[in-house]
């Protein structure tokens, strides 16, 4: 199996940092080139102690990213930039033939007017938003293998549009009136150093942020308004908790059908349960629990899989729907190396458990 040379533009953050640790360790990719201007010079060892004791950590030195040198090392560029630097590198790179894997938001939407309205700036590359595909491997698999340019999801997005998306396809709730409640860890808000993050200031302490327009309502409104094939639009509330990792998402929603009882909550249920085994009883990173299981951070910390279990509430006649995951590797890099792992023609589980 030929080896892909892999670089990373911005390898200094959270996401840059797991995406290191899973391309060392990916039995076909090589990684070849990583970027930072703080940390230009300096080895993977001395940025990033805990991969010493790999061989290539005291050989491979962080350099001042350069779209046209990486064009040469690289088939493959992951760019783990900020909203509107990323599209700066992702032009020259895809003219010059490498294939682009962004985890920024910068083509996550089709619309440039959307990007402007939430990120309150011209989308700096308008004309490959049409060339970009969602990088969401789930939904958008075919797609994402014949793809150059794959805008990665976020992590908050994920964690709704994987519970939400088939229900909305089988029309089994009503696309208006979506309510969900998301709580991530501090990693999430990126390496950075601001008062808001600081040890103290987050410690012993929940708090809601980003209310009531988030960025990443942007791109889970136009997901979910594609799957249900009319304008969706959605009420979400983010909150920053005190874990390092982690996302839990509850959703509540509104069912297309009435029940009101036991009988007719059986019936809505077994619907339910198998439009997901249908979706997702075989995909190796979707984890649908059982019997009184409900999702929990810490088994999906660390891993690739997003997990999700859902209750019927009679008393309310609401669908409740629940999911975890990791906000970094399938909330970021682990389902930027899903993508890598469709467009490479790898099994797609590969680096990745």
């Amino acid at each position: 199996m030929k080896i892909k040379k892999v670089a990373i533009v911005g390898a200094s953050g959270y996401s840059g940092e797991v995406l290191v640790q899973l391309l060392l360790n990916h039995p076909h990719a090589e990684l070849v080139a990583v970027t930072s201007r703080q940390n230009a010079g300096q080895t993977l060892a001395q940025v990033f102690p805990k991969f010493a004791s790999h061989p290539k950590s005291k050989m491979l030195r962080f350099v001042e990213p350069n779209a046209e040198v990486l064009a040469k090392q690289a088939d493959v560029v992951f760019l783990a930039l900020p909203h509107g630097v990323a599209a700066e590198y992702a032009v020259p790179l895809i003219a010059a033939g490498c294939v682009v894997i962004d985890l920024s938001a910068d083509f996550r939407l089709k619309s440039a007017d959307i990007y402007k309205e939430f990120y309150a700036h011209d989308h700096p590359a308008p004309e490959l938003l049409k060339k970009a595909v969602y990088g969401l491997p789930e939904i958008y698999r075919d797609e994402i293998k014949k793809s150059l340019l794959i805008a990665s999801p976020g992590c908050y997005p994920t964690s709704i549009l994987l519970p939400v998306i088939p229900l909305l396809k089988a029309g089994l709730i009503k696309p208006a009136g979506i309510i969900a409640d998301s709580l991530s860890g501090v990693s999430g808000a990126g390496r950075k150093a601001e008062i808001d993050y600081l040890f103290c200031e987050c410690n012993e302490s929940v708090r809601p942020y980003g209310v009531p327009k988030h960025r990443h309502l942007s791109e889970i409104e136009e997901q979910l308004s594609l799957a249900a094939g009319t304008p969706v639009v959605i009420q979400f509330t983010p909150h920053l908790i005190p874990v390092n990792r982690g996302i839990l998402t509850t959703l509540y929603l509104a069912p297309s059908e009435h029940f009101s009882d036991a009988a007719g909550a059986t019936k809505l249920g077994e619907k339910i349960s198998a439009t997901y085994q249908t979706a997702y009883a075989n995909e190796p990173f979707v984890r649908l629990l059982e019997g009184n299981a409900l999702p929990d951070t810490k088994n999906v910390v660390g891993t690739n899989v997003c997990e999700i279990a859902w209750r019927l509430d009679p008393r309310t006649g609401r669908l409740i729907v629940m999911s975890a995951e990791d906000n970094i590797v399938k909330g970021a890099s682990g389902q930027a190396v899903q993508s890598l792992n469709l467009i490479c023609g790898w099994p797609e589980t590969v680096g990745l458990v």
